[in-house]
C-alpha cells in the first residue's frame, strides 16, 4: 500500500514538470517573498507541510525565472520547460532525502505525514501548485486589463496569497 501511494505521489510530481508553460517570470520580490518564508517558518518550529508549501513556491518561481532568463538570451532547446522543471526538482528534493537533521531525514520521518506521504512533499507539491495557480490568474486578470496589473505590486501578491492561505489553513489541521 505505502509503494502505491509513493508511485502515485511521484506520478503526480512528474506530472508537475508538464504544466511548465512559456516563460511567464515571477517578480524578484516574490521569490525573496518565498525564500524568507521559508527560513522564518524553520526559524520559529512551524509545521513540516507549511515548509513544504514554501519549498514549492519558491522551486515554481526559480523554474519561471529560469525559463525567463533562457528566453531574454534565446537559449532553445527541446523540452526547455520539463528539463528545467525536472533539474529543480531534483536539485531541491532529492537532497532532503539524504540530509539529516537531528540524526533524522528531512524526508522520510517515520511519523512525519500527512494523508499517508511526507509533510514535506505534500506541501512542496501543493505549494507548487497554488503558486503557480496564482502566478497564472495574475496573468489572466492583467491581460483582462489591457495588459495591466490592477493594482501596485499585484504580480507579488497574486502568487504568494495562496501560499498565506494555505499556510493558514495548514496552521490550524496540524
Amino acid at each position: 500500500m505505502e509503494n502505491k501511494r509513493k508511485t502515485l505521489f511521484f506520478s503526480i510530481l512528474i506530472g508537475l514538470f508538464f504544466l511548465a508553460l512559456p516563460a511567464r517570470a515571477v517578480c524578484p520580490v516574490c521569490t525573496i517573498a518565498v525564500g524568507a518564508g521559508v527560513g522564518l517558518a524553520e526559524e520559529f518550529g512551524v509545521d513540516d507541510v507549511i515548509i513544504g508549501l514554501w519549498i514549492g513556491g519558491l522551486t515554481v518561481s526559480l523554474i519561471f525565472w529560469t525559463l525567463d532568463w533562457f528566453q531574454r538570451k534565446k537559449i532553445n532547446f527541446k523540452s526547455r520547460g520539463f528539463t528545467t522543471a525536472a533539474a529543480y526538482y531534483l536539485l531541491i528534493i532529492f537532497p532532503l532525502f539524504f540530509m539529516k537533521v537531528k540524526g533524522d531525514p528531512i524526508i522520510g520521518k517515520a511519523f512525519n505525514k500527512i494523508w499517508g506521504f511526507d509533510k514535506i512533499l505534500v506541501g512542496t507539491v501543493l505549494g507548487s501548485l497554488f503558486f503557480w495557480g496564482g502566478a497564472e490568474l495574475y496573468e489572466y486578470l492583467k491581460k483582462k486589463n489591457h495588459d495591466r496589473a490592477h493594482f501596485p505590486f499585484e504580480k507579488v501578491v497574486m502568487p504568494i496569497t495562496p501560499l498565506l492561505i494555505l499556510s493558514l489553513i495548514f496552521y490550524f489541521i496540524t
